[in-house]
């Protein structure tokens, strides 16, 4: 037996309480120096794709803001998963975080088997948000959300939708308008969002849901008729397009966002220091500039905020999975 074990519980405990505030001191001091090498940002889509390029942005003022290089590395495959399951398994000292899209809860709600979970991130804030329009061709005559719900419950099961591919954000765009709508309409995914937007400007799909700077020139050129927004609110570059709420789509309410996330147990301290430092970033002037090409708005959160948005989100997307039998083969 050791001499440790043969001393008194007092003693023992004594021990104890005294090692405890060096280990909390040391702590400390690592979440104050913070940070003092070269912090990788994992993406697990392709440079060039969306969550990628707005990494790189956050990443660019990051490292002159920390006055540390911030790394971003591309680790494309399974949807995500691949970078995802990575950075969960990373130490969780705030030098390896994780840029994600909508699809981080929608990705394990339509797979079989759990790839990860919530539980496996600390969130440090959502960065962008990007809405999306609902769009049909003006040979169908529809005028408005009302003129579309009408022909569709006359014709059940017989208009079409399109979208970036099953299990996409624009997918679920689609889904929720069809569940809060009540109507009986297919669904016809293709393999991004140019094709299914194609199809609709081609007049072989009824509608779609597109991201906004897809949609703005072609609606500017009446290619498409824009017969709502996304968002809860109006976007300014389209400011005479209602919300499908205002439409008469009573809850409704889809973005494609983007987001920052660290691994599970990341020192409070540190999400707390991202966070601060991010959200401040994501609002420049010059930066909202470049959200702006790419159809984006600043989307802050607090840390908390996001716990509870990413919540939401997962509930919702297992709901519309449930309820239209989504799955991945």
């Amino acid at each position: 037996m050791s001499n440790f074990l043969r001393l008194p519980l007092r003693s023992v405990i004594l021990t104890l309480a005294a090692l405890t505030p060096l280990a909390a001191s040391a702590a400390d001091d690592d979440v104050a120096k913070y940070p003092d090498r070269p912090v990788r940002v994992e993406v697990g889509f392709s440079a060039g794709s969306a969550v990628d390029l707005s990494a790189r942005i956050i990443a660019e003022k990051l490292t002159e803001t920390l006055k540390q290089p911030i790394v971003t590395e591309n680790r494309a495959g399974a949807g995500g998963a691949l970078a995802a399951q990575g950075v969960a398994k990373a130490p969780p000292d705030g030098y390896t975080l994780l840029s994600v899209s909508a699809a981080h809860v929608i990705l394990p709600a339509i797979t079989a088997t759990p790839l990860y979970s919530a539980q496996d991130f600390a969130g440090i804030t959502t960065t962008i948000s990007v809405p999306s329009v609902l769009v049909v061709h003006p040979s169908l005559g529809v005028k408005s959300v009302k003129d579309l719900i009408a022909l569709a419950k006359a014709k059940p099961g017989e208009l079409l939708f399109s979208s970036g591919g099953t299990g996409s954000a624009t997918h679920f765009a689609a889904e929720l308008f069809k569940s809060l709508a009540g109507i009986d309409v297919r669904h016809v995914p293709y393999r991004g969002i140019p094709e299914a937007l194609t199809e609709v400007v081609a007049n072989r799909i009824t509608f779609t849901f597109s991201p906004l700077s897809s949609v703005l020139p072609l609606a500017k050129s009446g290619e498409v008729i824009a017969l709502a927004v996304t968002p809860a609110t109006r976007s300014a570059a389209m400011p005479d397009v209602p919300t499908l709420a205002e439409a008469g789509v009573t809850g409704y309410e889809w973005v494609s966002w983007f987001a920052m996330l660290a691994p599970a147990r990341t020192p409070p301290a540190i999400v707390q220091k991202l966070n601060r430092e991010i959200v401040g970033i994501i609002q420049l002037p010059d930066v909202k500039q470049r959200w702006e090409t790419l159809g984006a708005e600043a989307m802050p959160l607090t840390p908390e905020q996001f716990d509870k948005y990413l919540a939401d989100q997962s509930e919702l997307v297992v709901k519309l999975v449930k309820a239209a039998n989504i799955q991945v083969k």
